[in-house]
């Protein structure tokens, strides 16, 4: 019995450990000024949204041979344009959540070292340990990253865990009815970000055996789990940081800090505070190993690097330089990165294109006849035309911010 279910437990946590990581740390500075209620709606919306756009990527996967790749289902589906695009999007995306960690772990490294010495030291050796120490597990491949990710995830649950028994006694009623619409569109693209799972589909098919009952059950579980984690995270935030003054949410969003950091300052230096900078530090470093790893044999494979020892020094630089950069020029690079990578890569890549692939492989190639699978994703054309229209209502209200025709400063 217990054989029977492991694999099925397996890979609810691949999706739930692939959904939960960094982006959970900006939640609460990107919807805290709506309010705790209207994220909440926020939450349950995306996380729909979210988990059918999933089972239309699975829908697509099991169409075609096992292995299949986001890239080639694009291809197979949409053709050519549809591979290019694919290719320019996923990698956006990886550059865009490896700048986000980049920037995310530079005040937690600033912090520490002020706590513990006193010293105020220049923003560039905020970036040190995640590019020099984590950075070499990225060097030395697939195998070091694995090792190390298992000895963090084990600290991020005991860090949250420890953080949700001594934190609950410090929240205040009052500001969790806090609500103020005119701020419910802020934090649509982070929120999509924190629920992006889909790139492990294709390695989930071939490990649960095409077995569609158990891909399913994967899915919808898997994708509950970081649902019930950030509804506790947000009552926590924000039931404790006030919405203004120095640290602040409104302060935090304008600044580009995260929730955990703001929660630090605001407890001041306890050992709660500490246990708030382990668990954010191990939230951005167990994201950034996946992403950078990903990112790093994304940029192998495109531009044909051998992993020699020269090729890895290449790969390496290549992978972290350019986030590097704009994490050093944009102050808040890490909340700025994860708006841009939800709205232009996560939106994109794991909210419209599913729904793109389905309706030209249904009614267009017909692959869904020609194939043995048995799996059809619920909803026809209608609700196909809702996720296109929601997916590019998103990008077009973040391209309305970003370009400050809609501004909240």
């Amino acid at each position: 019995m217990i054989r029977k279910h492991s694999k099925l437990v397996g890979g609810v946590l691949l999706v739930a450990g692939t959904a939960t990581g960094a982006g959970m740390l900006a939640l609460p500075v990107s919807t805290g000024m709506a309010g705790f209620f209207p994220s909440l709606l926020l939450f349950i919306v995306y996380w729909a949204y979210m988990t059918y756009t999933s089972l239309l990527m699975l829908e697509v996967n099991l169409w075609l041979g096992e292995g299949t790749n986001l890239i080639s289902m694009a291809r197979v589906t949409l053709g050519k344009w549809g591979q290019a695009f694919s290719w320019f999007v996923y990698l956006f995306l990886l550059y865009a959540l490896t700048t986000a960690y980049i920037a995310g772990s530079t005040p937690i490294v600033l912090d520490a070292i002020h706590a513990s010495t006193g010293l105020t030291v220049p923003e560039w050796v905020g970036t040190i340990p995640l590019l020099v120490i984590f950075g070499f597990f990225v060097y030395k491949g697939t195998k070091s990253v694995d090792r190390v990710n298992r000895l963090l995830m084990l600290g991020l649950v005991i860090a949250y865990a420890i953080m949700v028994i001594f934190v609950t006694p410090h929240v205040k009623a009052s500001l969790l009815t806090h609500v103020d619409l005119k701020y419910i569109l802020m934090g649509v693209s982070v929120i999509a970000t924190s629920f992006g799972f889909h790139i492990i589909i294709p390695s989930l098919v071939t490990y649960l055996d095409r077995d569609v009952v158990k891909l399913k059950k994967v899915l919808l579980i898997g994708s509950t789990i970081p649902l019930v984690v950030y509804i506790s995270w947000e009552f926590l935030t924000l039931g404790i940081i006030p919405i203004q003054g120095p640290n602040g949410l409104w302060q935090g969003y304008l600044n580009g800090s995260n929730g955990a950091h703001l929660l630090t300052a605001f407890l001041g230096h306890s050992a709660v505070a500490m246990v708030a900078r382990f668990f954010s530090f191990f939230a951005i470093v167990t994201s950034f190993l996946g992403v950078s790893l990903s990112l790093s044999d994304f940029l192998a494979d495109g531009l044909r690097i051998k992993k020699t020892r020269g090729g890895r020094i290449v790969l390496y630089l290549l992978t972290f330089i350019p986030p590097l950069v704009i994490t050093l020029i944009d102050p808040r690079a890490f909340l700025s990165a994860l708006e841009y990578a939800g709205a232009f890569g996560v939106v994109t890549l794991l909210g419209l294109l599913p729904a793109l692939m389905v309706w030209f492989g249904r009614y267009h190639e017909h692959l869904d006849r020609e194939s043995h699978s048995t799996f059809h994703a619920p909803g026809g054309k209608m609700l196909l035309g809702i996720v296109m229209v929601l997916s590019l209502g998103v990008i077009i209200m973040e391209i309305a911010i970003k370009t400050g025709i809609i501004n909240y400063k």
